[in-house]
């Protein structure tokens, strides 16, 4: 690379930033609220699945042990294999984020599911973790490409504002799950509900703000696919009801070797200890 003065700066407007439809220092912003809202939607996911591994399984502390290893574990294998995305990051941003919604918002349904049909959800759980640790994991390398796409800047400088980002991110998802998402909506909708955020957000990032950076044909197909994540999410959502109740019936009569000393939340949120039903 020739050293100039322009490209010494950290501030430098990259030539391919040209393309966007704002400012590259709004576009940045744009990046950057992005990783906050996928952070939070990912942090929702994971503590959903801790949820479940309570309420369909029973053993919180192997299986919260069991989910958050095995969700870090998987974040590093995705982050390791984004680095092959980079090329087309806007794209495979884009797709990952579509297939991040939809497997972790339909996460606790299909759980729910497979519950009542087998019995035993602990199979699914552990698939569960692994897709989507990897999907997050993924994230983090192409948004580091995304960003420097629109400005380029020192690397631990661009590190530091996407870790921060994702952090606070992470502490509202945190916060929002118990708090807000789980008394208002249930575990099958809170999930549903973060899987359609997560979808919507990803849409904005890619399909208007990169939009130069795609095809025709890409933007169809992306547009299409989040489109029909969205579709489905609603309409699962608009389903729920007979499957939280059957659940509910279900763990009343099956308790999973809960102690009955501990309650449980219920997707309704109607606390329940085993064994005075």
């Amino acid at each position: 690379m020739i050293d100039t003065p322009e490209a010494d700066s950290p501030t430098a407007v990259r030539p391919a930033a040209d393309g966007l439809p704002v400012s590259a220092g709004i576009g940045r912003f744009l990046v950057l609220v992005a990783v906050f809202i996928c952070a939070a939607c990912g942090l929702v996911y994971e503590l959903e699945l801790i949820a479940l591994a309570d309420y369909l399984v029973g053993d919180t502390v192997t299986y919260t042990s069991i989910v958050l290893s095995l969700m870090v574990f998987a974040m590093g294998i995705g982050s390791l294999g984004a680095k092959r995305l980079r090329v087309h990051a806007a794209a495979n941003f884009g797709l990952i984020e579509a297939v991040l919604a939809l497997v972790g918002g339909c996460s606790a349904t299909a759980l729910h599911l497979c519950f009542l049909m087998f019995g035993d959800a602990r199979p699914l759980l552990v698939g569960f973790s692994l897709a989507i640790g990897v999907l997050i994991g993924a994230e983090m390398p192409l948004l580091m490409t995304l960003i420097q796409r629109i400005r380029e800047q020192d690397a631990d400088r661009a590190v530091a504002d996407l870790s921060a980002a994702d952090y606070v991110g992470a502490l509202l998802g945190g916060l929002a799950f118990p708090f807000l998402l789980l008394p208002l909506l249930g575990q099958l909708n809170a999930a549903l509900c973060t899987g359609v955020v997560n979808a919507l957000a990803g849409a904005v990032v890619v399909l208007w703000l990169f939009r130069g950076d795609l095809s025709r044909r890409v933007r169809r197909r992306l547009l299409l696919l989040n489109a029909a994540v969205v579709g489905v999410l609603l309409a699962c959502a608009a389903a729920v009801g007979p499957l939280e109740r059957s659940a509910e019936e279900e763990v009343r009569e099956h308790p999973v070797g809960r102690a009955a000393a501990h309650p449980v939340l219920l997707p309704a949120g109607v606390p329940y200890a085993p064994g005075s039903g």
